[in-house]
């Protein structure tokens, strides 16, 4: 299923989670306060390489380093590209 951008090699394509918009206790955090959450769902996966076959698939949900990836806008949507390696775990559900 391609939705418009095909990664290359053993790159993953991810859609992050939104911050949260209220705390715990019920308060409403402005944009600054807003912590970006490390994890996101994964959209579009590449062909992986002969040292490095792809282990996530689209559809994952995926824990990533914080300052990984290159972020891009296609289509009103923000999305990253980045390596395979920055994801550090897939969450199950």
């Amino acid at each position: 299923m391609s939705f418009g951008i095909k990664p290359l090699g053993n790159r993953v394509v991810i859609k992050k989670a939104e911050a949260e918009e209220k705390s715990e206790g019920g308060i409403i955090l402005t944009s600054s306060a807003q912590e970006k959450p490390q994890y996101a769902e994964v959209v579009a996966v590449g062909p992986g390489t002969k040292d490095e076959p792809m282990e996530v698939k689209v559809g994952d949900t995926v824990v990533f380093s914080k300052y990984a990836g290159t972020d891009i806008k296609f289509e009103g949507e923000e999305y990253s590209i980045m390596k395979q390696s920055d994801c550090l775990a897939v969450i199950e559900k």
